[in-house]
């Protein structure tokens, strides 16, 4: 059979939000032959992603990857978006990285002959940010900087400050994302982005306080109250926010340390310091990646109580993800630990989701596994953790939880 006749299909349709499922199909191939696909893409920084699956031709000549299980790869079994998901950076200890939300990540697969190598069919899924009529406003507001995702339609919507990770500059993906599930969304860089400090001495919670202030202004956001996002570093700041400021109604924490930690926290006349670490916890592994998952000490014990964030002060719901195998720390004790807080303080307010598994980064799916990277605390390539596999269940699983979370606790909010 002609290659000209064989068609790989992306249904519903080549172009989606980033987060949607997609059935990827080959037709017309010869009956019961294998075919390998392959999934590329090109992230913004020009590190190239790759994965790739063998898979069986039924009798009628047809792959459907919905349900038909690959034989060997990148992953096995039947992975509706194992194409996706699997991707690994060519050169190693790469993220993911998205800086320009309004243009799609551009997907490329291919279907090649098992037996020849051939190209047969190909096809590119562009992978969208932004809704049709959605507004991204870039804010220099007084001390605030980040971007504002507004969704389209007559809201008001519920208002969602997000904050990303301790390597700074500003991630737009999971806010404008999220700002197409119909909330408003303010990405709120606070490091090395614009004019903010590349190395501050001190962050001051008034920056952050001023940038809950605008959001709770915009005419487009409803109150009383507002969400917060946080992953990594960013989580115990969402903790003091959620402690010292009015006007939280709902917290997520994923991976997060329930004390301060990397840089004092200033508060008016409060200083909050950083968790010392405990340096002969840190190790080196045989591939000569840092692992650092045990450099924290217990924050609850006396001489690093001062660092642990007043989270019994808070009137919010939180939700803490955890990932098991995050070797970046140990995220599953200190939410543990915080929990435990609210729980003697007579608050159930909160829901603990534990992944085993996971690792660090549990992003928006399905953003490929990022098993080791840069970590801009340490200075140097460190493990983050996880299986590929069920790093991507987890992430899946989150991002549903995430926006259910939000929609229960911010549209009809209480706040005190």
């Amino acid at each position: 059979m002609a290659s000209s006749q064989i068609r790989l299909k992306i249904l519903p349709s080549v172009r989606c939000l980033f987060d949607k499922l997609v059935q990827v199909k080959v037709e017309g191939l010869a009956p019961h032959k294998p075919v390998q696909l392959r999934s590329k893409l090109v992230d913004d920084r020009g590190v190239v992603f790759k994965a790739s699956a063998l898979y069986k031709a039924d009798e009628t000549g047809q792959v459907d990857v919905s349900c038909a299980p690959s034989l060997g790869g990148s992953y096995t079994g039947v992975e509706p978006m194992g194409l996706f998901w699997a991707m690994a950076p060519d050169t190693p200890h790469n993220k993911f990285t998205k800086k320009n939300v309004l243009s799609p990540t551009l997907v490329e697969l291919e279907a090649v002959n098992g037996e020849t190598g051939v190209i047969l069919a190909s096809e590119t899924n562009e992978r969208e940010y932004m809704t049709e009529g959605m507004k991204r406003i870039p804010l220099e507001e007084g001390k605030i900087r980040g971007v504002l995702f507004i969704p389209p339609g007559k809201g008001p919507f519920p208002g969602i400050v997000d904050l990303y990770t301790f390597g700074g500059g500003l991630s737009e993906p999971r806010a404008s994302l999220l700002a197409s599930k119909g909330f408003v969304v303010l990405a709120l860089a606070y490091l090395r982005y614009q004019d903010l400090p590349k190395s501050p001495k001190n962050l001051d919670l008034e920056y952050f306080e001023e940038g809950v202030i605008y959001l709770r202004s915009r005419p487009e956001v409803k109150g009383p109250g507002i969400g917060i996002i946080s992953i990594s570093h960013s989580g115990a700041l969402a903790l003091s926010m959620s402690s010292f400021l009015s006007g939280i109604s709902a917290t997520v924490c994923i991976n997060a340390c329930n004390a301060n930690t990397a840089i004092p926290l200033h508060y008016k006349d409060l200083v909050i310091p950083p968790l010392s670490p405990v340096i002969e916890n840190v190790k080196i592994t045989d591939s000569g990646l840092v692992h650092v998952r045990d450099a924290l000490p217990d924050p609850s014990l006396e001489e690093n109580r001062a660092s642990l964030m007043p989270i019994e002060r808070a009137t919010c719901q939180f939700l803490f993800a955890v990932a098991e195998d995050d070797h970046n720390w140990n995220s599953a004790f200190f939410a543990n630990q915080a929990a435990a807080t609210l729980r003697n303080h007579g608050k159930e307010t909160f829901q603990l989701v534990s992944y085993p598994k996971a690792g660090h980064f549990l992003e928006v799916p399905p953003m490929p596994y990022c098993p080791s990277g840069f970590h801009a605390a340490i200075g140097s390539d460190v493990l983050f953790g996880g299986e590929p596999k069920a790093h991507s269940d987890a992430q899946l699983d989150l991002w549903e939880r995430v926006q259910e979370f939000f929609k229960s606790h911010l549209d009809n909010s209480s706040i005190c």
